[in-house]
This record gives structure tokens, sequence and C-alpha cells, in this order.
């Protein structure tokens, strides 16, 4: 039975009082996880928290990488400087970097392509905006977005995290209801099946604004195999929580 991903994204969040303060209040009470822990922070903050989890139960996460290899690309960080942190998780296609960033489709499946050759596991987002949702264009979204991952890197696609974030559940406060998560995750792994069959081992983890009230729920629906958790990963008490929830 694979176990559960909880991973918190810090986002454009953190001091380095703030951070240790942070870590070390999460590994006074994590303890030995039953699950898998992951905490994707700023990558300016990657050598203090890489010191700060050694040995620990949580892995070290990034928010991004390049598409690049190496070379004149003012500001970005390839997948083998996030190797050198020992991070083990990378968020790629986050709807922010989506939105803000234009990111596309294909560039997203280049950027999976390089974080699982640098042997980092990519937390893969997909998920509608509420336009979308209220067209009833959820599947067609989730859908397009996948397959364009699957198409680049269908021979290892067994090797990623696949993370739904309905972009209207971000930083609102409005959570999917159970039923329409699992309704996507099921999606989900059905297009996953018909791509590898080893979709059962795949873990497709929900990210649209979990918290500790909620994760208990959601953590409980058949093909929901972890969080990506955004604000509460930022307090120790709710993280704590969503864990326990998850183990």
């Amino acid at each position: 039975m694979k176990k559960k991903l909880i991973a918190g994204n810090w986002k454009m969040n953190g001091s380095l009082a703030a951070n240790e303060a942070l870590v070390k209040g999460l590994l006074a009470g994590l303890g030995s996880p039953a699950c898998q822990v992951a905490l994707c922070v700023p990558s300016v903050y990657l050598a203090q928290c890489q010191a700060l989890v050694a040995g620990s139960a949580i892995g070290l996460g990034a928010q991004d990488l390049s598409q690049h290899e190496a070379g004149a690309f003012t500001g970005e960080i390839s997948g083998a400087m996030l190797q050198e942190f020992s991070v083990r998780y990378c968020i790629v296609g986050h709807s922010e970097r989506r939105q803000y960033h234009f990111e596309t489709d294909a560039l997203v499946a280049a950027k999976v392509q390089r974080a699982l050759a640098c042997g980092i596991t990519p937390i893969v987002c997909v998920g509608e905006t509420l336009a979308e949702r209220e067209a009833g264009k959820t599947e067609e979204v989730v859908k397009r977005q996948l397959a364009a991952v699957i198409h680049v890197n269908g021979h290892c696609i067994s090797e990623v995290v696949v993370a739904y974030e309905p972009v209207w559940a971000i930083g609102t406060g409005k959570t999917a209801s159970t039923e329409q998560a699992q309704q996507v995750h099921a999606l989900l792994r059905q297009q996953l099946q018909a791509a590898s069959n080893q979709a059962d081992r795949i873990q497709i983890i929900y990210g649209g604004s979990m918290n500790a009230a909620n994760a208990a729920q959601l953590l409980a629906q058949p093909d929901i195999d972890g969080g990506l958790v955004g604000g509460a990963a930022l307090k120790v008490s709710d993280f704590l929580s969503i864990i326990a929830s998850a183990c």
C-alpha cells in the first residue's frame, strides 16, 4: 500500500528566523510519521532548510525549476542546482506559474522531463478555473494538462506525483467538496492507467485549500493520496494536524 504524501508549499513566504521556528516546531511534533512529508520552500532558503531537515523524515522540495539544463538563462534555477541541495521534490506547473508566468502545457511537460532527468520527483499541478468549471470543462482541462505531461514523459510517468488543484479553491478559503475532489482524482487515475499499468502506485494529491478542518474527510477518499498544502503549511499545529490525518 502506497503511503500518502503531505507537501507544504510555502509560496513566497518565510524569513530565516520564521523558517527555523517553523521547521523546528514541525520536527518537535512529527515523530516517525507513517506518511511522506515534504516542504517546498523558496529557492533562497534551500540551503537553510536542507540543514534544518537533514536526517529527518521531512523531504526537501523546490517550487519551480528551469526546463533548460544550463546556460544563459538569467534568474533561472536548474535541476542540477536543486540536486546539490538534496531536493527530492519540485512543484511544476502550479496554477500561479501558469497564470502569472504564462506557463503552457508544453513548458510544464518539459520541466517535468528535466526534473525526472535529475532524479527529482515532480509534483505536477493540474486544475480548472471557476469559469471553466461553470462551463462544464473541468474534465477537458485537467485531461489536456495531464496529457501533455504523459506525451513527453509517458515512459516514466509512474515516477511523478500529480496534484489536482482547482484554481477556484486556491487561497480563497473555498474547497472542493469531497465528492468533487474524488471525482476528478478518479478521472486522473483512469487517464494515468491508460498510459501506464502502474497507475495505482502514482500519488494523486489534492491542492485546493486543504486545512486542519477538512483534511481528514478529503484524505479518506479512495483516490486522494495526500495534499499539497498552502497557508496551513505555515502553521505548525495546522500542518501537524493534516499530517496526522494522513497517517
